[in-house]
């Protein structure tokens, strides 16, 4: 067993179960103020006011005042990949489109050249060093897609790598085939035979060795159709593989209802969403997963996260970690700027960053929140004077202490 003593403040402290909180809820967040947690075979035992605590003689912790939170849950990232692509950051400062980029061969397609040309010990040694990173700015549980291989072998190289790391690593990973990332040069003039790429060969051998949870689209006027992405969902769902779909980052196109009628666990992006979409995951479990970090980037308008609370519907926050339009893993900052850019208020954002995030990857019995069963994976701050002071210094690095099933990075 091991105690953490002297907390300031216990943050996300849900006593009984709860899966995702929407609309006005998200703006409750409950905490304990100097309170003591328990830890015992990996998991949360107990927390309370440290002086209720009955616990004595056993390993303890001096948490220094800090604060504790429960780990973030990034539910969207695409950190398996090889290379920067900083030619391009250089290209948007003087004025070009992300779409223009594309077409000129950069974006997705100046991704997979360089991932099919890197052997897999080599992805795999690069991803390691990126997960540790992400985990010690608070990361513990994490989804990661494929996606940036676009030929049967390069996508099973990148799975299979994102199994490697589950294997050898003690994070929480979630893997996610998103072989219809973009259309392939050398099927520019025949889709539907990449399509039947993806369905006939790609899934099946994915399937057989077991290599991912969900399966993702991109669902964009530069990348597939409504009718495509249906086409992809629908022989994904023949091997068990929920949707998590890209949609709404540059046009409304009726992603995010087909989605919902798939029954996709998360729609992802939504920079640009109307009433008859918000209407449509009203009726729907479909969690909407916001990424400010990339319009942020690629200096673009950031989603509507207040219309999207205000209707009563819950949010995610992600980071969307990917070397072309956000290279960056770092959620304290995600949450930065939701408060500044989409103007949620730190408690909306952390429940966004955590219990929501959990929600997003099908964890939220495992992670999110700080109750009892559930895994041990928290972070402790460095003493701060309030839940706002973390997104508030955006630039200081006040995570202190990161704790994985209840042992210290």
């Amino acid at each position: 067993m091991l105690l953490i003593k002297n907390i300031g403040k216990i943050v996300q402290v849900r006593e009984e179960l709860t899966s995702v909180v929407k609309g006005s809820e998200m703006n409750h967040l409950p905490c304990i103020n100097k309170g003591f947690l328990l830890l015992k075979d990996g998991k949360i035992a107990d927390f309370g006011e440290e002086k209720d605590c009955q616990n004595k003689n056993i390993e303890t912790i001096d948490a220094k005042g800090g604060y504790v939170f429960p780990a973030w849950c990034d539910s969207h990232t695409h950190l398996v990949f090889a290379g920067s692509r900083e030619k391009e950051f250089e290209m948007r400062i003087k004025g070009f489109t992300y779409q223009e980029i594309a077409q000129q061969g950069g974006g997705i397609l100046n991704s997979a050249k360089r991932l099919q040309g890197t052997d897999e010990e080599t992805l795999y040694e690069q991803s390691l060093k990126r997960l540790y990173e992400v985990a010690s700015m608070g990361t513990t549980a994490i989804e990661i897609k494929s996606g940036y291989g676009l030929t049967v072998e390069s996508e099973l190289k990148i799975l299979r790598v994102i199994q490697r790391l589950k294997e050898n690593t003690p994070f929480t990973i979630k893997s996610t085939f998103l072989g219809a990332h973009a259309i392939p040069l050398e099927y520019k003039e025949n889709r539907q035979g990449y399509i039947d790429l993806i369905i006939n060969e790609m899934l099946p051998n994915i399937a057989k060795e077991k290599l991912a949870d969900y399966i993702d689209v991109f669902c964009e006027k530069v990348a597939f159709s409504v009718e495509e992405t249906i086409q992809i969902m629908e022989a994904g769902a023949k091997y068990d593989l929920v949707p998590k779909i890209h949609t709404n980052q540059f046009n409304c196109m009726g992603g995010i209802q087909a989605s919902v009628e798939h029954g996709a666990l998360s729609v992802d992006h939504l920079e640009v969403l109307n009433d008859e979409e918000i209407e449509s995951l009203k009726s729907s479990e479909t969690m909407p997963c916001l990424l400010p970090s990339a319009p942020f980037f690629i200096n673009d308008h950031f989603p509507p996260a207040r219309k999207i609370i205000e209707a009563g519907l819950p949010v995610a926050l992600a980071t969307d970690y990917n070397p072309g339009s956000t290279p960056s893993g770092n959620m304290p900052f995600v949450l930065s700027l939701a408060c500044i850019k989409m103007r949620m208020t730190p408690e909306e954002a952390i429940n966004a960053a955590t219990i929501n995030g959990a929600k997003a990857m099908g964890l939220e019995n495992s992670h999110g929140s700080i109750s009892k069963g559930k895994d041990a994976d928290f972070f402790i701050t460095e003493a701060i004077p309030s839940i706002a002071y973390l997104p508030y210094s955006f630039g200081s690095r006040l995570i202190k202490d990161v704790y994985v099933k209840g042992i210290k990075l």
